[in-house]
């Protein structure tokens, strides 16, 4: 009982889901101008840069998430579920950083209607996956509770989205590519891409777990 007085309580938990929530956000919206500037080669650079930038500040967030949860006693939610979701949140920015490494790896040299439209899903599951994150610490306020099960079902619903937008874009590369080497690179890409909202879902997943469990 002593020891346990001695360790910290609750931690700051919830605080880092928001910061990191916000570098998703931060990054998603980064990786849509780049896609929306990419025939401009040093905006899309400076663009891809700050993708990359997002992405190491939700790294240290992550590990002090990690560490945390190392030195706290009594945590606000299982710690496996804390566990689960910043690592699921992180997964997030790294496909949005992997994404934005492969077209510049691969060399593609332009991006069609296809590829903008699973960016701007992809920016919106972000966006959603921000603001449920934010809803975490009222989950017993059954107005909250409500509120974030509703953006759980929209972040599966931009997901259904983005696979049907993958799905018609595989199609069309198949049928119309003449070029092999263009329809690996853009396959890789569609598919990096869909994974985005994938990943998103997930975190959704976990939130309604969350949800069930607490409210």
């Amino acid at each position: 009982m002593f020891f346990g007085k001695l360790l910290p309580r609750e931690g700051n938990f919830f605080e880092l889901f928001n910061e990191h929530g916000k570098h998703i956000t931060v990054g998603a919206r980064a990786f849509m101008q780049m896609l929306q500037h990419y025939a401009e080669p040093a905006i899309r650079e400076q663009h891809a840069k700050a993708v990359g930038d997002a992405e190491r500040a939700a790294d240290r967030v992550t590990a002090e998430v990690h560490r945390q949860l190392h030195k706290t006693f009594i945590t606000p939610l299982d710690r496996e579920q804390i566990h689960g979701l910043i690592n699921a949140m992180d997964d997030i920015l790294d496909l949005l950083q992997d994404s934005s490494e492969v077209m510049a790896l691969y060399d593609l040299q332009k991006i069609g209607e296809d590829v903008l439209r699973l960016g701007e899903i992809s920016v919106r599951c972000c966006e959603r996956v921000q603001h449920v994150v934010t809803l975490l610490p009222e989950l017993k306020v059954a107005k909250v509770a409500e509120s974030a099960l509703k953006m759980c079902e929209e972040i599966d619903q931009l997901e259904s989205d983005a696979d049907r937008v993958m799905r018609g874009a595989m199609s069309r590369l198949f049928r119309e590519e003449p070029d092999v080497r263009e329809l690996i690179k853009l396959k890789a890409v569609y598919e990096h891409l869909e994974s985005i909202s994938d990943r998103c879902e997930d975190v959704a997943n976990l939130v309604e777990g969350i949800v069930l469990e607490n409210s």
